[in-house]
């Protein structure tokens, strides 16, 4: 048993990644490839809009995403390509901590993204005339920054109820840390922090589940209702390929954190399930985002155009 003086200095492990030694290279050039990928995407998007003053009213809200995206790759990524190259899965407590938070920051901050970008969608398709008036610059930043400080808060609360906890083993039962196996390492009673985890994974998914029905039905029946068809085309392509990216996280986030608290989901199931949360949206985000939306794209091409002419 470690008492609270000791968890400090204390070194825990992550569940094995049972790679045979054939595929360590291998293991290792994926993963620094995909790695690579995710941040050349997501800093190309960055610096697309932040070079072009005329993209950054317009993307405030998109901004988040590449930026939330980072943040959740380079929890897992550099830990993980750390653990293949070296085959060591000691993790130091505060790491663990500290990874656990940045896991659900990642997740959560995912949820209010998209749920803001399907207000501003339902702003900008069922109120096209006052979309200017509902969301200045000033109602922007009070969005953004509400979204991050609310989310700051409810993690920070949810982790400090782990501290006063005296860890009874060390061996963890998933590759990365959060909340979940992070309780299964203590001997005294959870029942607290499992009442505030149900509570806040509710809290998400009702507010983004409510505000994404309520607003895409609204898109639906406006879209129906106009006349222009280029205008319903366009909107339900914008509509689509975000529900699309929704319903992905809504699934990949819901599962591992409701399989823990079931015997028969299996535990690698899981555990796999767990990563992609972490591969697949920041390397689809950018390219879906920043792709189909036609200003972010121009100005891509323009970027390249120039520096293909200047070599």
């Amino acid at each position: 048993m470690y008492f609270n003086g000791s968890v400090f200095s204390l070194k825990l492990t992550l569940h094995s990644l049972d790679l045979p030694e054939t595929s360590i290279y291998p293991a290792f050039i994926f993963g620094a490839t995909t790695y690579l990928a995710i941040l050349v995407c997501n800093l190309t998007f960055i610096i697309t809009i932040v070079l072009n003053r005329n993209l950054h009213k317009l993307m405030y809200i998109l901004l988040n995403m590449p930026v939330n995206d980072i943040m959740g790759s380079s929890t897992l990524f550099p830990q993980l390509l750390y653990s293949i190259w070296s085959q060591d899965r000691s993790i130091s407590y505060p790491v663990c901590i500290f990874q656990g938070f940045c896991v659900h920051m990642y997740g959560s901050t995912s949820y209010l993204i998209l749920t803001a970008m399907a207000f501003d969608r339902y702003t900008a398709i069922c109120w096209p005339l006052r979309y200017h008036a509902i969301m200045t610059t000033d109602n922007l930043v009070r969005i953004i920054t509400g979204m991050w400080f609310f989310n700051i808060i409810i993690m920070f609360v949810n982790f400090a109820l782990l501290m006063p906890y005296k860890i009874c083993q060390t061996q963890m039962t998933d590759l990365i840390c959060y909340n979940p196996p992070l309780m299964k390492i203590v001997c005294e009673n959870t029942q607290v922090n499992n009442i505030y985890g149900l509570f806040t994974l509710i809290l998400y998914f009702v507010i983004s589940i409510s505000v994404v029905t309520f607003t895409y039905i609204q898109i639906l029946i406006t879209c129906i209702t106009k006349k222009q068809s280029d205008a319903k085309i366009k909107a339900l392509q914008t509509c689509g390929t975000h529900l699309v990216v929704f319903l992905f996280l809504e699934f990949n986030t819901f599962f591992p954190l409701v399989a823990h608290r079931s015997e028969y989901v299996p535990a690698y199931l899981r555990r796999g399930l767990s990563i992609c949360v972490f591969i697949f949206p920041p390397i689809v985000n950018p390219l879906i985002y920043g792709l189909k939306t036609k200003e972010i794209r121009q100005n891509i091409v323009a970027c390249f155009k120039r520096m293909i002419n200047s070599v």
